[in-house]
């Protein structure tokens, strides 16, 4: 492994929260779709409003909701039961609900410093870093990968990143309820506090000379993805320690970002897992 560049060593909320990631507004959200809501209502630091279920399929889901509501402690949270074309109105057109719906405030935004501070007292970690990914639909993709194979937060730059949206919470298959998504301004300078805090940036770049399968991974890694057809910009790509390319065959020229994330992640994992 080549040398290390810049290391040192080192209960529901009763208020509305600032929306998640650090975005200007605090309007509440609808999260939609069986598993995002049902991550939520088991979610205790989830401030639950509202909760439709659609008449069509009561039987089954009130089952699932009451189980779910009792591990977050929204007992009281009782169902509005609606025809599934009236929850269609309440959420945006084209949103696929599953029967399920829940108004909820925003849950309390994540600092980089806290992912530090929890890498600490591991001995292997890892986190995500998108520059200039966009797509609510990619980043919950990235976020579902990233609690499978055991990452700790997913890192975005502030600019253009969206925030925690029912699409996105819906394609993250309820991640988003375990998992830290932090927005930060500076996405270089995020990079350098990731490194202080013993972190390697590992940049995926197409161009990279090595494949990911064959270079020596650290126990605590950034692993640092560009927004699709872009890559990665050149200030994130010169602030990486190591870069690393995923090795396909000469059929297809590159991956969807969701499906490099993934394909990374699991090598970090299968790596450093116990």
């Amino acid at each position: 492994m080549s040398k290390h560049k810049n290391h040192k060593k080192s209960g529901k909320p009763a208020q509305k929260q600032a929306r998640r990631g650090g975005a200007s507004g605090n309007s509440d959200a609808w999260l939609f779709g069986t598993h995002a809501v049902l991550a939520a209502l088991a979610n205790p630091k989830r401030q639950c409003q509202r909760l439709a279920m659609a008449a069509q399929s009561k039987d089954e889901l009130e089952i699932l909701a009451a189980e779910a509501s009792q591990k977050g402690g929204h007992e009281g949270l009782i169902a509005e039961i609606r025809d599934k074309n009236e929850i269609s109105a309440l959420l945006a057109p084209g949103a696929v609900h599953q029967g399920l719906a829940l108004l909820t405030a925003p849950l309390p935004a994540p600092h980089i410093e806290d992912v530090c501070k929890r890498a600490e007292t591991l001995d292997s970690a890892t986190v995500v870093v998108l520059d200039q990914a966009t797509d609510p639909h990619n980043i919950g993709a990235v976020m579902r990968s990233a609690l499978a194979f055991g990452a700790l937060a997913v890192i975005v730059q502030n600019r253009h990143a969206p925030d925690i949206t029912g699409t996105l919470a819906k394609t993250a298959s309820g991640a988003v309820e375990s998992l830290d998504y932090i927005k930060v301004t500076n996405l270089v300078r995020a990079l350098e506090g990731l490194k202080d805090a013993g972190f390697w940036c590992l940049g995926l770049d197409g161009s990279a000379t090595e494949p990911l399968d064959s270079i020596d991974l650290p126990k605590k890694t950034a692993l640092v993805l560009g927004a699709e057809g872009k890559g990665l910009r050149r200030l994130s790509l010169e602030a990486c320690d190591l870069t690393a390319k995923i090795p396909m065959t000469a059929a297809m020229e590159s991956l969807n970002l969701s499906v490099a994330a993934a394909v990374s992640l699991y090598e970090v994992f299968r790596r450093n897992k116990p």
